[in-house]
């Protein structure tokens, strides 16, 4: 009989990605962890929500998928709404945002205005707009063109996911701010972001407490080995500092 894991990690996609994404992880994990990548509502083969706006509604339908005795992790928008179910649902051992502040529009990053420009495009071409963003979001990796071969070789060329779905991450990327929230957190919350990710304010990449080297918006798809090895220690013991985290981390 196979030893049951010592630590639960939930990896948690972000916009336009379903839970396909994390298999570009599958061979870097060390044994002891039980992975878990459950797909949001509407993406995959899941059911969508009647109003995929609604975090309570949310929350009902990732009650079973976000356990309290695991570690939350959440990649960009994934993280963004795992800090708003903190108050929802039974916090977390620690909750580890990949790719992701408090809130997401910033002056120096995405702005508001360029925010509202692209969800006027998707409204007027969802097919095409979300292919733009999946070659945008890897413009900070090393190879862009690499990352995104290998992202369509994990998602296909088309978004498994609802369009109402998708248009409502979009109103949550532009209306969810998880400042007050993560003021005073109800678990240890860890920040983890590429030093080069062309989608955070260089403030927002500054406040992390890991930057990975040599990864942009997405070091799922760059940095594979170096993300779980820090993901993996942040699951052994979520109340260290990161600052050891990335030692360990190093190749």
């Amino acid at each position: 009989m196979t030893a049951t894991p010592e630590k639960r990690l939930v990896l948690l996609s972000g916009w336009g990605c379903d839970a396909r994404l994390w298999q570009a992880l599958d061979k870097h994990w060390p044994d002891n962890l039980e992975i878990m990548s459950p797909d949001w509502p509407g993406y995959g083969e899941r059911t969508a929500l009647d109003d995929p706006a609604s975090l309570d509604a949310l929350a009902e339908a990732m009650s079973d998928d976000l356990p309290s005795d695991a570690v939350w992790v959440g990649w960009s928008l994934g993280g963004l709404l795992a800090g708003a179910l903190l108050d929802r649902l039974p916090p977390p051992r620690t909750l580890v945002l990949l790719g992701m502040g408090e809130r997401f529009p910033h002056p120096e990053g995405v702005s508001e205005a360029a925010l509202a420009q692209f969800r006027k495009a998707f409204r007027r071409d969802p097919v095409a707009t979300h292919a733009h963003f999946m070659r945008w979001q890897l413009g900070g990796e090393p190879s862009p063109r690499n990352a995104h071969r290998r992202l369509r070789s994990l998602l296909g060329d088309e978004a498994n996911a609802d369009t109402a779905t998708l248009a409502a991450g979009l109103a949550q990327l532009a209306e969810i701010d998880n400042t007050q929230r993560l003021c005073t957190p109800p678990c240890p919350v860890h920040r983890l972001a590429g030093e080069a990710d062309p989608l955070l304010a260089p403030a927002v990449r500054e406040q992390a407490d890991y930057r990975l080297p040599e990864a942009g918006h997405c070091p799922l798809i760059s940095q594979p080995a170096r993300l779980t090895r820090a993901l993996a220690a942040i699951a052994e013991a979520p109340e260290r500092s990161l600052a050891e985290v990335a030692l360990e981390s190093m190749p």
